[in-house]
């Protein structure tokens, strides 16, 4: 019987993966450098943190990681604040979840503020009960620290709480730490068919509720 459920954010929740992948990008160039093509990719799997630290490290940068995650955050900052959206299907869902009880919260990479000011945006805060970030936490998805804490606050257990994600890497965390996921398609996730076959339950779209719920009825 379900009892908890962890959502990742960007890619998942929202549509917004697209404004990270060129978010470090913005940055070097706000400060007159320019970025290598590479650096997309670089960044895709890690935490704000880690990003930071690399593009220090690897620009040369004379800049504290605080000062850089502030750069890099402020880059993004307007589209949380005002234009993201929320997934078709996605406050419905919630409402499916919050009907049997189960208890949900929010691991992600993106900081707290920017969550929290999309989700009061969009009426969506409510339906959680706490927000982990990579940030807070001191580690990126390459860890399953952020899922392990979130789950504690939830008060269950890994047989009755499912991880939501649309990231490979993510999945394949939570996956090999002994998680039940769920992927959910984002176009920024190149490796779909990998997804689908690692992921216990795979969603086009959160419209794919009996999809959710045959799953459901399987473990």
């Amino acid at each position: 019987m379900l009892k908890g459920a962890i959502f990742d954010f960007d890619g998942t929740l929202f549509d917004s993966m697209f404004v990270w992948e060129t978010a470090g990008e913005a940055y070097l160039s706000s400060l007159g450098i320019q970025p290598k093509e590479s650096l997309k990719n670089s960044l895709k799997s890690m935490s704000l943190t880690q990003s930071a630290i690399y593009i220090a490290e690897k620009y040369d940068l004379k800049l504290d990681t605080q000062e850089i995650m502030d750069g890099i955050n402020k880059t993004v900052e307007n589209f949380y604040f005002y234009t993201v959206e929320p997934k078709q299907g996605v406050i419905e869902f919630f409402e499916i979840l919050k009907s049997m009880n189960v208890k949900m919260c929010i691991a992600t990479a993106t900081d707290r503020y920017q969550v929290e000011a999309a989700l009061k945006r969009c009426d969506m805060d409510t339906f959680f009960s706490e927000i982990f970030t990579c940030t807070e936490v001191g580690f990126g998805k390459d860890e399953p620290i952020i899922f392990q804490k979130a789950m504690e606050h939830l008060d269950t257990s890994k047989e009755d709480t499912v991880i939501f994600e649309d990231a490979y890497h993510a999945v394949n965390t939570a996956k090999a730490n002994g998680f039940l996921t769920v992927a959910v398609y984002d176009s920024s996730e190149y490796r779909q068919s990998e997804i689908k076959t690692l992921a216990d339950c795979y969603l086009e779209d959160f419209t794919q509720v009996n999809t959710f719920l045959r799953f459901l009825d399987n473990i």
